[in-house]
């Protein structure tokens, strides 16, 4: 650019006739070039009108290339070699350039995210992008809550799992607000409990909480939910749907999935990132797991160090979670207990009945000591979602009142619930074995080849074993399509009344025979034919 501008004033001045030796003198000490240079730069932009350097032409990396790269995986050497090959096919292409000049050009038109991208990805690509910061706002303006998948296996019913939490963290303070496990991948009842502990400040969960000014989630149904949205709209709070895929926009809740790894969980038994030698994986025991409950009171005592004792980036090096929410002036909007005792309930939207039975709900029957004396009333129901253990009954006037919890009456034992899991657990075994059978039976097996031929089969079958397998498929197809008419009908019970078949006499007999006769063409005489006589 100096170049330029120093040309473009000295043609300016030599167009009014004003230019001396010493303009020139003073841009060559300036530039670190000779006068003669200064003067051959002044001598093309007369008569090129060229301030700049002459452009050299270059090898530059156009869309083609660029597919090439991402279809090669960035592999720009096996790009060269395919544009050579190519050149070689079809001389008219033109010459292609050598090695280090295309690797020299990829290295100029593509950024390193892009090199990045075309090797890896946009997850790799990401990484050299360049993330700008939200301005900081006060405690409580934005919560952003996540799922995560805990690599730690742990002992539920002496079988290992790996469990989830759900969690919300203020935005401003690092405040983890509410937080709630589950041995499973979670729904959206995880999400409401999650949310209710972190909007009540009363014990435990104190004094942390209050309402959000908003909410930032990525998407997930179970936080995306009418239950949730409901639940929320009814304490005017929106939940801002940010974009899929993209965890940048919601950095903080994401750097608390991070921590939780490296801080805590990688030193737990059960985990299942630890490094380990080349050897075949073996797994810890489920005896020497932690229990589900040990497990979610480690998690929790964790989640109070975070808040009362870390000091997370992001705040003041002297303060805490706990203290710079305390330092914030602004004033917190508190809900009352008696209107978050519901929160995470859903309502059925019918209306029942009370009998001597209990309430019916699902088919099954859930009973109280408080519906004594209400055999007739009209009740609502509202029940936590997945869980169908007890419900709590309502008034069916608008924000009735609530008459009490109502209990499962016939609920399995431990040994029942046990017993019936190891069932289906058998069952489903049984099942992947027959389906992997069927799968080795369906699939073709060849053999590998160092040749471009066509492979062989691994298994030869005869011609014989081929006949014998299908006449039994075919056997097997005709049973299971057999028509109902083609099976004979069992004897009716003797209750079943029969038909009176009424006993036939000699006289009807022999006329139907004789009618028989007639209508066949009978012997010379018989009925309908006139003889010499002229009687009938």
């Amino acid at each position: 650019m100096r170049r330029e501008a120093a040309v473009a004033r000295l043609l300016s001045l030599d167009s009014r006739g004003e230019l001396s030796s010493g303009h020139v003198r003073l841009v060559a000490s300036v530039s670190g070039v000779s006068e003669r240079t200064v003067w051959s730069w002044l001598s093309a932009g007369r008569r090129e009108g060229r301030m700049g350097p002459r452009p050299r032409s270059r090898f530059v990396v156009t869309r083609e290339i660029r597919q090439q790269l991402a279809m090669w995986g960035g592999n720009v050497s096996a790009v060269h070699r395919e544009l050579v090959a190519r050149a070689v096919r079809d001389p008219s292409l033109g010459p292609v350039p050598s090695l280090s000049a295309f690797h020299r050009a990829v290295a100029r038109d593509l950024s390193v995210g892009e090199r990045a991208g075309l090797k890896g990805g946009e997850a790799a690509r990401r990484r050299y992008d360049v993330y700008g910061k939200r301005p900081r706002t006060h405690r409580n303006a934005c919560w952003e809550g996540d799922h995560k998948r805990i690599p730690v296996r742990v002992r539920l019913d002496d079988v290992a799992v790996c469990p989830w939490v759900t969690w919300f963290i203020d935005v401003a303070t690092k405040v983890i607000v509410g937080v709630a496990v589950t041995p499973h991948q979670p729904a959206r009842d995880a999400v409401l409990a999650t949310l209710r502990t972190g909007i009540s400040r009363a014990e435990p969960y104190g004094p942390f909480g209050g309402l959000p000014g908003v909410v930032r989630v990525d998407r997930g149904k179970e936080f995306l939910c009418k239950t949730v949205e409901r639940a929320l709209g009814g304490f005017a709070v929106p939940v801002d749907d940010l974009p899929a895929y993209k965890p940048y926009r919601k950095g903080t809740i994401e750097a608390l999935n991070g921590a939780v790894e490296e801080m805590l969980l990688v030193s737990l038994p059960g985990y299942t990132h630890r490094a380990r030698p080349a050897e075949a994986y073996h797994p810890d025991p489920v005896e020497d797991l932690l229990s589900y409950p040990d497990f979610v009171k480690v998690l929790l005592d964790w989640v109070a160090w975070w808040n009362t004792e870390h000091h997370p980036a992001g705040l003041d090096a002297k303060l805490t979670p706990l203290a710079a929410w305390e330092a914030d002036p602004v004033p917190v909007e508190d809900v009352g207990e008696e209107r978050l005792a519901f929160f995470a309930l859903e309502d059925d939207g019918r209306v029942r009945k009370i009998t001597t039975n209990g309430i019916s709900w699902r088919r099954r029957a859930y009973i109280a000591p408080w519906m004594a004396g209400h055999v007739g009333m009209r009740v609502r129901l509202r029940y936590l979602p997945h869980y169908d253990g007890q419900i709590e009954v309502f008034a069916t006037e608008e924000w009735g009142r609530h008459l009490g919890t109502a209990y499962l009456a016939e609920a399995a034992t431990v040994e029942q619930r046990r017993a019936l899991s190891s069932v289906r657990e058998k069952k489903a075994r049984q099942l992947k074995a027959d389906l992997k059978a069927a799968e080795k039976l369906r699939k073709a097996r060849y053999t590998a080849t160092t040749t471009a031929a066509v492979p062989r089969l691994r298994r030869t079958v005869t011609s014989s074993q081929a006949e014998a397998e299908i006449a039994r498929s075919r056997g097997v197809d005709l049973a299971a399509r057999a028509l109902p008419d083609l099976i004979p009908p069992r004897e009716p019970p003797a209750s079943w009344a029969r038909p009176v078949v009424r006993p036939r006499r000699a006289a009807d007999s022999q006329a139907d025979a004789g009618q028989a006769e007639a209508a066949d063409g009978g012997p010379p005489g018989a009925a309908g034919v006139r003889d010499d006589s002229g009687e009938r």
